[in-house]
């Protein structure tokens, strides 16, 4: 089935996904499986070039369509039916890219803001997409849920990238609490943008939105970078999912009385804007 890999791989996600209809549910396990696809191949343990070759041989297949590769297949299926800028692909591409170097350092906000949507803001503006999203304000607070995502991804796989020789923050525990805050802003300014969704999908993005941002209070409770380091990869308990899922349903009330959304993170937008164009992607 094609959500199996967001089964074993997407946790939070894959208990949002629950709340889906099965149409968008297909579509956003295949473009989960295309983007996990992508993570594959940087992650594994091959070597660099070899990483690099199968990159540029999936790139390529993407690009020419090559429909023999059912994970293509289904993402171009997707493309063609939301309507989705190919240059959101390019710089999916791009982000995944940035891992392939035998070190990779990120020292200014704006290289971690431009990162952080190119491999997570992309899919959060494609998520969009697929749940009907028209509004473009509201298509900006995507992007903000995505980039908020791969904060809390980033302060959770500090020890993990580490060791992968990859350095998107400090290995201490304040730079640890500074990404945390500073993905809070992101989660914050997406909540509005929510209330463009459709009624029949909305609540599924709200538990995911508060399922994930929890993660980052798991890691503030470790306290300190010893803790931290000791903990391994932390999840958020099931028990907490489904306290998170009720307090989803007055989120999904609060909404439901938003008429005008007024965008409200153009600051950072405006860093981002120094290399990516928004309004080109939305």
């Amino acid at each position: 089935m094609k959500n199996n890999l967001l089964k074993k791989h997407a946790k939070s996600f894959y208990w949002a996904s629950f709340f889906l209809s099965r149409n968008i549910l297909n579509k956003c396990s295949s473009l989960y499986n295309f983007c996990r696809t992508l993570d594959d191949i940087v992650d594994d343990n091959n070597d660099l070039s070899s990483k690099r070759e199968i990159f540029l041989k999936f790139k390529k297949d993407f690009e020419n369509k090559n429909f023999n590769n059912q994970i293509i297949k289904d993402m171009w299926s997707i493309i063609d039916s939301e309507s989705i800028s190919k240059q959101i692909i390019i710089d999916l591409f791009d982000g995944v890219k940035t891992d392939l170097e035998k070190k990779v350092v990120i020292n200014s906000k704006k290289d971690l803001l431009v990162y952080s949507y190119r491999v997570a803001g992309t899919v959060g503006l494609m998520m969009s997409k697929i749940l009907k999203v028209k509004d473009k304000e509201a298509l900006k607070g995507a992007i903000d849920l995505g980039i908020a995502m791969q904060l809390t991804n980033i302060a959770r796989d500090v020890c993990e990238d580490k060791a992968r020789n990859r350095q998107y923050i400090e290995h201490d525990f304040s730079s640890i609490r500074a990404i945390i805050n500073e993905s809070q802003v992101f989660y914050e300014r997406s909540f509005t943008s929510i209330s463009s969704i459709p009624v029949k999908s909305r609540f599924s993005v709200i538990v995911a939105r508060r399922v994930y941002r929890k993660i980052g209070d798991y890691i503030l409770k470790q306290n300190n970078i010893d803790n931290y380091n000791k903990a391994g990869k932390i999840y958020v308990p099931v028990i907490e999912k489904v306290i998170q899922t009720f307090l989803s349903v007055v989120d999904f009330v609060k909404l439901l009385f938003i008429k005008n959304l007024n965008y409200d993170n153009q600051l950072n937008h405006n860093i981002l804007e120094q290399e990516i164009n928004l309004n080109e992607r939305i």
